[in-house]
């Protein structure tokens, strides 16, 4: 959306969202950012196309770039790039968790529902549930 489409303003929107959600002493940028990002490796029918080792291969650029900011938490905003970076992490051992922005959002409402928090670590999967199993 950001690097082939609409440019730095959408960039600009999805950056004041997550400070907003995260709060800004929480965000980490990656360098390259905005329209000069790496691609993840995952999009345009990759992530499905029987070649792991080819889209690992690709995505080892990604994936090296989220390292290197040692951020514990990767935000994507579609399931192809959450796809494939959970994925990257998984395989090279990288240890930081994919989870997309809507669950972010979700999370940081209070409406975040106890079945969508596969992807959150420790430090986050019982923030603001709205009800416990043995409420019901």
């Amino acid at each position: 959306m950001v690097r082939k489409s609409f440019g730095d303003p959408v960039a600009e929107d999805l950056r004041y969202v997550v400070k907003a959600v995260v709060g800004e002493e929480n965000f980490i940028e990656m360098t390259p950012n905005r329209s000069n990002n790496y691609c993840c490796g995952g999009g345009g029918g990759f992530l499905q196309n029987g070649m792991p080792e080819a889209r690992r291969a690709f995505g080892k650029v990604k994936y090296d770039q989220i390292m290197a900011t040692g951020a514990q938490y990767a935000i994507t905003p579609c399931h192809n790039c959450h796809s494939q970076i959970h994925d990257l992490s998984k395989f090279y051992e990288g240890g930081y968790h994919s989870v997309h922005l809507w669950t972010l959002i979700c999370l940081s409402m209070g409406i975040l529902g106890e079945n969508e928090r596969a992807y959150l670590g420790e430090d986050l999967a019982d923030v603001d549930v709205l009800y416990s199993k043995e409420e019901e």
